[in-house]
């Protein structure tokens, strides 16, 4: 099946009429359909992404950009490691790194480098990472071609250049740094409804199967490089956003017949969807530090009710929470915006038996930490077993206005 030409509307690229065989449209039928089968992707769109970027690393040498695939959820059970069981038997080279040194990363990506898939992201991108600042900057550079990460080695202490080229899969809870999310595909999984079913994963029969369609694929790409090597694909994005697609855009043009259109379909769809994902999330950010200084300016107290909590927002003239919405942030709205960070009230009994709903100042450590790292906090470990978001509260500075009652004690 030939791809179109550059004049053509769909999928043009640098050369005239490149011939892809009808088994490449085929095989990525077969791709997708075999991922669809062991994963509930979040939407027709990010299937047909996924199944690109599986393909793409089988041309990693052909390309100009290595796209992270970013499979992230906000909760536990939603599926992200059994994309990387599929991603496994199907990718290019896979190399799983949960908890591998940067040294020996740094040492196996070379002129044909690799596909890395990286489970429990917070190990890498979490408060408590640690020493992996190595392996951050590797993921963040590995993006583009030609980042190479200078190290001194051998016995004469020579400065030694090591590529970081290489696509990688990295999965986790919450978004990735914003660094890694703007050079990433996105997949937000999502925990499966009722009645959604799917196929057990049992390596004894999906290895064989999965790893026969890989090398179908393999074999059908390996004569197609120096073609892919040199397309120029039509983007319908730009910039950044652009750069990480175009793999996938590649791929669909190689292919021909409905893929280029589906490719970029995907690639507007979920492109936008990240843009608007990104304006909320910097909105969250903000309503952090916002919190973070209003216990600040009350002394740092336990607890601070949630209407003293929405008053003070409101109040900051700077801020944007007395226009947030039709009539201005309230309880309902705080809730939904921190609910993504595991953040929520809860009732306290305040002096005098007055009861009302409050935030625990300890709940949103984490968040800081993680999402507001300068503000140098860092949660504590809780008890095994310890439910942090229900102690029991005693005397409290006052957290209101001068002349009402103390702090409160929790309900029972």
């Amino acid at each position: 099946m030939a791809a179109p030409d550059a004049g053509q509307g769909d999928g043009s690229h640098d050369g005239a009429g490149v011939e892809a065989t009808g088994d490449g449209a085929t095989l990525l039928d077969e791709l997708r359909s075999a991922i669809g089968r062991y994963v509930v992707a979040p939407s027709e769109e990010a299937l047909t992404a996924v199944t690109l970027w599986v393909v793409a690393s089988h041309i990693q040498p052909a390309l100009q950009h290595a796209p992270r695939l970013a499979v992230v959820a906000a909760t536990k059970g939603a599926g992200k490691s059994r994309v990387l069981d599929v991603l496994h038997e199907t990718v290019h080279q896979p190399m799983m790194t949960v908890n591998t040194s940067p040294a020996v990363v740094f040492r196996v990506i070379g002129k044909n480098p690799p596909t890395l898939l990286v489970d429990e992201a917070d190990t890498i991108f979490g408060p408590k990472a640690g020493d992996k600042e190595d392996l951050r900057g590797l993921l963040n550079a590995g993006h583009q071609r030609n980042r190479p990460a200078w190290r001194i080695s051998g016995p004469e202490h020579k400065p030694t250049p090591y590529p970081t080229f290489a696509m990688a899969a990295i999965a986790g809870i919450g978004d990735l740094p914003d660094t890694i999310m703007d050079r990433a595909v996105v997949l937000r999984m999502q925990k499966r409804k009722p009645g959604e079913k799917i196929t057990p994963f049992r390596s004894r029969y999906a290895k064989p199967e999965l790893n026969a369609l890989r090398d179908r694929l393999a074999a059908w790409l390996g004569p197609l490089r120096g073609t892919a090597a040199r397309m120029v694909p039509r983007m319908p994005v730009e910039d950044r956003a652009a750069d990480t697609w175009e793999p996938l855009v590649i791929v669909a043009d190689l292919v021909g017949g409905r893929w280029p259109d589906k490719a970029r379909a995907a690639c507007l769809m979920m492109t936008r969807y990240e843009a608007v994902q990104d304006e909320q999330s910097s909105l969250k950010t903000r309503l952090l530090r916002d919190i973070h200084r209003i216990f600040a300016e009350n002394q740092d107290p336990e607890v601070l009710a949630t209407q003293d909590l929405v008053a003070a927002l409101i109040q900051d003239v700077d801020g944007p929470w007395a226009e947030y919405g039709t009539k201005g942030l309230n309880a309902y709205h705080l809730g939904n915006l921190l609910r993504d960070f595991g953040i929520s009230s809860a009732n306290y009994r305040f002096a005098k038996d007055k009861q009302a709903k409050a935030y625990m100042r300890n709940r949103f450590l984490d968040a800081w930490a993680r999402h507001c790292p300068d503000l140098t906090e860092a949660a504590p470990e809780p008890a095994h077993g310890a439910a942090l978001a229900r102690p029991v509260v005693h005397t409290l500075p006052p957290v209101g206005p001068p002349g009402e009652s103390p702090g409160p004690e929790r309900a029972r």
